[in-house]
Order: structure tokens, then sequence, then C-alpha cells
């Protein structure tokens, strides 16, 4: 206790006097790149390297999740641009990673009660830890778990293993005050909580998902699958031109070849193997057709670049939940070998775009 309160005083007395910066500070690395550091947009060091390789936030806008040892032990705790202190070895960790800020919160896990909160970007609890688990904030709004009992994948807990689900329990829809929007919010399908709309009876969209708010109104969501779908209904079904399949194509195109990944500009991917793309999205408008739809998120070692920044977050995390990738798979079966095809979208903020490829019964230039 009494090395984490050095810790303590030695951060606040280094931090304190920078201030609720507004620029958005970046990480660094010391000389051999074993301890992480801040600077701003000047290049100015505002925390010297110091911070372990679990600190995952690249960039520092108001709170972050960070790291550091002392001593041979380890310490986790949130810090904000301020140099406020909050919420030791409660970290919300999920897939071996600490959450990152969203819309200017974090979330935190209680370590006594294993429940889950959330945090602003001052530091301020502003939802008790008195869930399950909680969605990362979307639009202002979370999802939220009460009353679950965790089911482990094995009979028993394993130590530094324990892979587990969270089974039975209500889903709520909250806000950011937590304050109760909508109760039974249980859903099957991913929803697009940037897209809520509020009306007097069920929404008449059918890729929408209505639900009775708390305040006798409708919320709905669109739903990325149905979207996605009504997207292919679309652009596909009255046939694909050349100048159309280039017009839903991302700027640059990643494509799986025989030996490798490339990548190439829309233009020149369309062109040299239009028949292929053509013939291939067109199998999935047939009946015998066997494929299906994928969702998932962007692949940051596939996708880089400045043209792809805004589809993460400052931890380097794909934003599948206004972002995702859908991928069509088609699967062909043959007489003695089994393929298959993979026509991978992103949803941008201009609609869906071909953004990667994956063609095993062809060969692509």
């Amino acid at each position: 206790m009494k090395v984490y309160l050095l810790i303590f005083l030695i951060s606040m007395s280094r931090l304190s006097l920078l201030g609720q910066s507004k620029d958005t500070w970046t990480l660094f690395w010391n000389e051999d790149s074993t301890l992480i550091g801040y600077k701003d947009k000047n290049g100015v060091v505002k925390i010297e390297p110091k911070f372990t390789t679990f600190t995952c936030a690249r960039k520092f806008d108001h709170i972050i999740a960070v790291s550091e040892e002392c001593d041979g032990r380890w310490y986790s705790y949130y810090l904000t641009k301020s140099g406020k202190l909050i919420g030791r070895d409660s970290l919300y960790i999920f897939d071996n990673a600490a959450d990152c800020e969203n819309e200017g919160f974090i979330r935190f896990r209680d370590r006594g009660t294993d429940r889950v909160g959330l945090l602003d970007r001052t530091g301020r609890r502003v939802i008790p830890a008195e869930y399950n688990d909680l969605t990362r904030v979307s639009n202002g709004m979370l999802i939220g778990l009460k009353g679950a009992v965790k089911k482990y994948a094995d009979s028993k807990k394993h130590s530094g293993c324990d892979h587990f689900s969270w089974t039975g329990g209500e889903e709520v829809l909250i806000d950011t005050a937590n304050r109760l929007l909508a109760a039974d919010f249980k859903y099957a399908h991913p929803l697009n909580l940037f897209t809520l709309e509020k009306t007097k009876a069920p929404h008449p969209d059918t890729t929408r998902v209505s639900f009775l708010a708390t305040d006798g109104s409708y919320y709905s969501f669109v739903e990325f699958e149905k979207e996605f779908k009504q997207w292919i209904k679309n652009e596909l079904m009255n046939g694909l031109s050349l100048e159309r399949l280039i017009a839903i194509s991302f700027d640059s195109i990643v494509w799986e070849s025989q030996d490798d990944w490339r990548k190439g500009s829309k233009e020149k991917v369309v062109h040299e193997n239009f028949k292929i793309l053509k013939n291939g999205l067109s199998e999935m408008l047939k009946a015998e057709t066997d494929c299906f739809i994928s969702m998932d998120g962007l692949n940051p070692f596939l996708y880089t670049g400045a043209a792809f920044e805004n589809y993460f977050n400052h931890c380097g995390e794909p934003k599948d939940w206004k972002y995702p990738t859908m991928s069509i798979i088609v699967s062909h079966h043959g007489k003695n070998d089994f393929t298959q095809n993979h026509y991978e979208f992103l949803r941008t903020d201009e609609g869906y775009k071909l953004i990667g490829l994956a063609i095993k019964n062809e060969n692509m230039k």
C-alpha cells in the first residue's frame, strides 16, 4: 500500500500541472520499446515513458487505462489528463485488453463484487458497479445485463483461462446517467444504436427492430444484417455494371492471391477482375447457392493507413458497433474439393463498400 501511495503522489506531482488539455496526445516508446509515454500534437512530452505494454491506448483524449511496474509489482488504474488516478485494479478487461474511452466514457469492474459500472472523462462514477456487464457507450446509450450467472467453458474455473458466458438475467437499455430507457432489450442480432428513431408505434421499416420505451414511445434501431441484405437486393438484383461495382467499392481493395495478400486501387482490381467478381457476386442470387453472411470488425493488420483511421478507436480496435464488416461467403462443393469465396464489405457513412476479397476458385490479377 505504501508503494502504491508513493506512485500516486509522484504521478500527481508530475501530472497535476498538465491540465485538461484539449488536444489528443499520442503514444510513444522509450529507446528500447519497453515503456510507453505520451506526447501532445506538437511533440511535447506530457508523460515520460513509464507505462507497460499492457497500456493499449495509442491516443489519449480524456481518460485511459494504464499499467506500470514498481518494485516487481504491477499496478493498473485509470488516468485522466489532469493527472487523476482512479480505479486501482478495477480495469474492465475483455479479451485480455483493457477498455478504451468511447464518447468520453470508460467502463470499470469492481473486483470485490464482480460488477461493472461506468466512469466519465473526469473519472467520476456516473453508473455504479451494479451490472453483470455493460456494452461500450454508443450514441449516448448502453445495454446493461443484470441478474445473470456465469457459465464456464469447462465444469470448473481454471486460473488464467477463465472462459465463460453469461446465462439468464435481464438486458436493459440505459443512458450514461443510468436512466432506464427500455426494459427487456434482449435481441439476437447486433443493432446499430446510432440509428435511433422514436415513434408512437412500432416502426414500419422492416430493417428496424422496435422496443417499447419506459416513456410509452417506441425506440427502433436498424439491424445490421437486415440492412445489409436489403442493400444487396438493391445493388445486385438489377445487374452489376463495371461502373456500379467501382462505385460500391472502397478506394482500395485487399485481396488474397495464391501466396499472399495484395492491395490495389478499386479501379484496377475491378477492371482486371470484373468478370470474376460479377459472376461470383451474382451467385448469391440463385436459390441453389450455398452462401451465408458473417459480421465482423475491420482487420487492423490488413487495413492500415489514414483512410482507415475513422474505423478504429484509440486502442486500435475496429468500431464494429458502428462500422462492421459484412462478408458474403459462398461455398462450392466439388467432387474432390471444397472452396469458399469471401466478399467483404465495410459499412461506411456512404453505405456498404467492397473492401476485401478471397476468391479460391479463380485466379485474380
